[in-house]
């Protein structure tokens, strides 16, 4: 079984789970996260490998962060993920790309991220439910943070914050790669 499997396979059993937990219906569910009830029974069947976006907005439906939803197991009060064992969740040809360092849930869903864009690329987020909170750290590059349409600089070294309730996104216009470590701060009772 490949990892990509291996995720599908999860996220499909966590699905479920999370699904049944919070007595939510296939249609209540859509219609809470903005997604098909059919991509929700594809997922939960483990036909498809939903895209970063989608898995966002049924985390955030659900009330739960995507490392649970990723998740196989949740026992010990220490985890330790290996740099293998990280979640590469979006990537481009050029070679950008975002993985989900680790995540927990106390108090609320937290998240912690690594991210690499290369020059000339971006990616676009959704606004996040209110109260949700984004810590960008840029470790090199330049990075063009862009929120409800205003563009800021954040330079190596330098570090920001913002509510992320409204459409916002990272991009480098720059002409080396942008590092940068993220974690977001999700609300509790979404």
């Amino acid at each position: 079984m490949t990892d990509l499997d291996q995720l599908t396979q999860s996220l499909a059993r966590n699905l479920k789970h999370w699904r049944t937990e919070r007595g939510y219906t296939l249609d209540a569910l859509a219609a809470r996260a903005g997604v098909s009830r059919g991509m929700i029974i594809q997922i939960e069947q483990a036909r498809t490998n939903p895209s970063v976006g989608t898995t966002v907005k049924i985390a955030d439906a659900l009330g739960v962060s995507i490392t649970t939803l990723l998740d196989y197991e949740q026992g010990p009060q220490v985890r330790i993920v290996a740099p293998d064992e990280a979640v590469q969740l979006w990537s481009t040809e050029a070679g950008s790309h975002t993985t989900l360092l680790v995540g927990a849930e106390a108090p609320g869903p937290f998240e912690l991220w690594d991210w690499r864009l290369m020059p000339g690329d971006r990616s676009a987020s959704d606004p996040h439910p209110p109260g949700t909170v984004e810590l960008i750290h840029v470790r090199s590059g330049t990075l063009t943070l862009v929120v409800d349409g205003e563009e800021y600089e954040v330079p190596a070294g330098a570090s920001a914050t913002f509510e992320a309730k409204v459409a916002h996104g990272y991009r480098n216009d720059g002409d080396e790669p942008v590092a940068m470590t993220m974690s977001v701060i999700i609300p509790l009772g979404r």
